[in-house]
């Protein structure tokens, strides 16, 4: 029996549950010795939405260029499509 894994698309999450999202992925990206990537989240609890929203694009691109870190892009992708919720 295959299982294929699939993200669940939750589109309605706040500023907390992104901030904590994005927490995570710094943790993991330290875990792994990604430390630039790890930088990029650092001080991130109340920073402005357009600094926030620089953050995830630019370690989604940074994350992609790298190739084998699914497990970062996708919590990053799911962040994107929730920083219309920030405020």
């Amino acid at each position: 029996m295959s299982h294929d894994s699939t993200m669940k698309l939750v589109t309605n999450l706040d500023r907390a549950a992104i901030e904590g999202m994005l927490g995570k992925v710094r943790m993991l990206a330290q875990a792994k010795g990604l430390n630039e990537l790890a930088q990029m989240f650092t001080g991130i609890e109340g920073m402005p939405r357009a600094q926030i929203e620089a953050s995830v694009k630019n370690a989604l691109r940074w994350a992609i260029a790298k190739g084998g870190l699914s497990d970062i892009t996708g919590p990053l992708e799911l962040v994107e499509l929730n920083l219309p919720n920030l405020k």
